[in-house]
C-alpha cells in the first residue's frame, strides 16, 4: 500500500487546515488580486486545489498534512514532508517556496534563500518567492537588493498590498523616505489593514521589523492620516511617541495630518506626555 493511500485526515487535522487557510487568506489577498489581473502565482499553485479535504486526491492530502504542520509551527516536520513531495516532483515551485518559508521561520536564511531561488528558477512568473527572497535580503540589511526583488514581484502581482508594504519597509530602511511613503500609500489603498496584520502565516512573507521603530510608526501614522483614517493615525502616532520618537509633536503642523488633526483621539496623543517622560524627569531631579 502506498504512502498516499495510507494517509487519512482526522477531524482535528481538518480544523487545523481550516485555521491555516483562514490565516493565509487574511494575511495576503494577493491571490484574489492576481486572479483579477490574470497573473498566476505559480504553475503548481494551490488555486485549483479543493478546500474540502473530502474532495482532495491522496497527493493533495499529503501536502495538506504538511501545511497543517506549518500552521502548527512544526517547521522541521513540515520540511521533511515537503522534501518527500519534491523527491517525486523536483520542479514544483510552490513546494519549493513553502520549503523556503519553513526554513525562514527557523531563521535558516541560507536554506530559505536557496529554495526561494529554486522556486524562482522553476517558475519565472511565480511572484511569492520573489517577494520572500526580498525579505531574506532585507534581513541581511541588503536593502537595495530587497527593493529590486519587490519590484520584480510587483511586475507579476501589481495589486499586492503585502509586496507594496514590504517595498515601503525596504525604502524606509534605506532612508529613501519619499519612496517609502508612496509605497505605504499604495499598500493602504489596496488593504487598509495591512499594518494591523501580524504576518505569521501563509506562503507570502510580510515584513515586520524596522531599524528605527519610532520614526517608522510616525511614517505609518502620516500615511493613515493622509488617507483620512483618524483612528489608525492616532494609534500609530501613539506608538511613535511611546517608542521615543522625539518629533511626534510635529504632527501638529505637518500638512499630512491636516485631515485628522482635530480628531479627539489624535489630540489626546499629542497632549498626553509619553510614559517615559515622567521617569526621565524623576531621574534628572534625583
Amino acid at each position: 500500500m502506498s504512502r498516499a493511500t495510507r494517509f487519512a485526515v482526522p477531524l482535528v487535522a481538518i480544523v487545523f487546515f481550516l485555521s491555516f487557510a483562514i490565516l493565509s487568506k487574511a494575511e495576503t489577498p494577493d491571490a484574489k488580486h492576481d486572479a483579477k489581473h490574470g497573473v498566476r502565482q505559480s504553475t503548481q499553485a494551490a488555486s485549483d486545489t479543493p478546500t474540502d479535504p473530502s474532495k482532495m486526491t491522496p497527493r493533495q492530502l499529503i501536502e495538506l498534512k504538511d501545511d497543517i504542520l506549518m500552521a502548527r509551527k512544526e517547521y522541521t516536520q513540515a520540511i521533511d514532508g515537503y522534501s518527500k513531495i519534491l523527491a517525486d516532483e523536483p520542479k514544483n515551485a510552490a513546494i519549493m517556496n513553502k520549503m523556503g518559508v519553513a526554513y525562514q521561520q527557523l531563521d535558516d536564511l541560507v536554506h530559505a534563500e536557496r529554495f526561494y531561488k529554486k522556486a524562482m528558477h522553476a517558475d519565472k512568473r511565480f511572484a511569492s518567492p520573489l517577494n520572500n527572497y526580498g525579505t531574506v535580503e532585507y534581513s541581511k540589511k541588503r536593502y537595495g537588493k530587497a527593493i529590486d526583488a519587490y519590484k520584480k514581484a510587483l511586475n507579476l502581482t501589481p495589486d499586492s498590498a503585502t509586496v507594496f508594504g514590504n517595498l515601503g519597509y525596504a525604502y524606509f530602511a534605506n532612508k529613501e523616505y519619499p519612496e517609502a511613503m508612496n509605497s505605504f500609500q499604495r499598500a493602504l489603498a489596496l488593504d487598509p489593514t495591512i499594518f494591523d496584520r501580524r504576518g505569521q502565516g501563509g506562503t507570502v512573507v510580510q515584513q515586520r521589523t524596522t531599524p528605527d521603530p519610532g520614526l517608522f510608526y510616525f511614517f505609518v501614522a502620516k500615511t493613515y492620516a493622509q488617507a483620512g483614517d483618524a483612528e489608525r493615525a492616532a494609534h500609530y502616532l501613539k506608538l511613535a511617541r511611546d517608542d521615543g520618537y522625539a518629533e511626534f509633536l510635529s504632527a501638529q503642523t505637518d500638512p499630512a495630518f491636516a485631515k485628522v488633526i482635530k480628531d479627539p483621539g489624535v489630540q489626546e496623543v499629542l497632549h498626553q506626555a509619553p510614559s517615559y517622560a515622567s521617569s526621565t524627569k524623576k531621574q534628572i531631579q534625583n
